[in-house]
């Protein structure tokens, strides 16, 4: 039997790694504000 959700490695550095969150001015915002906030890990 499978697991329900399993996600690829691949699939989630693309969408949410830190090179993709740079790529927009939008993402560039999340990373800022993660960084404000003092997140341990900034992206995946």
């Amino acid at each position: 039997m499978q697991r329900t959700l399993r996600g690829t490695c691949r699939k989630r550095k693309r969408t949410s790694g830190f090179r993709a969150r740079m790529r927009t001015p939008d993402g560039r915002n999340v990373i800022k504000a993660r960084r404000r906030r003092g997140r341990y890990r900034l992206s995946v």
